[in-house]
């Protein structure tokens, strides 16, 4: 998905079994982000960061939702352990990742495996794409303050 495109208008279920659609964030701009695995380094700093930064990211009229495909008990750990005020979407069949565009082949240490694309999307109010930030852009301690520059 690009720049004007707009995003599906169902994400998927939250940590709570609950399905979250886009019309329930109709008038909000929407940081949609997507990050590998729960509890790992990077996506804990990730998730920190935006945590840090939400009552700021709200003030400016924006919600954080964040996708990846662990489940949504690992969600609710991932949620209670970091404080996380914000949704975490259960993605397990992958449709949500598929349709943004966000699954793909990766490589580490010689070794290709399939995984998320760490890519956040800003949606605007009617849930057209903004702006992308790529894997390469984000900067996983600063990201809620890379949003707050915008």
């Amino acid at each position: 998905m690009n720049v004007g495109d707009k995003a599906p208008e169902v994400l998927g279920m939250d940590e709570n079994g609950r399905q979250v659609r886009l019309e329930d964030y109709r008038g909000r701009k929407v940081v949609l982000y997507f990050y590998p695995k729960d509890n790992t380094s990077g996506c804990t700093a990730e998730a920190c960061s935006l945590r840090d930064n939400y009552e700021a990211l709200k003030a400016k009229g924006y919600e954080v939702v964040g996708v990846s495909i662990d489940s949504a008990a690992s969600h609710q750990k991932f949620i209670a352990k970091n404080e996380l005020p914000f949704t975490l979407i259960a993605d397990t069949d992958k449709t949500l990742v598929g349709k943004m565009g966000v699954w793909g082949e990766k490589s580490m240490c010689g070794r290709k495996y399939m995984g998320t694309f760490r890519t956040t999307f800003i949606l605007n109010e009617e849930g057209v794409i903004e702006k992308v930030f790529s894997p390469k852009e984000i900067k996983t301690k600063t990201h809620g303050e890379q949003i707050l520059s915008l």
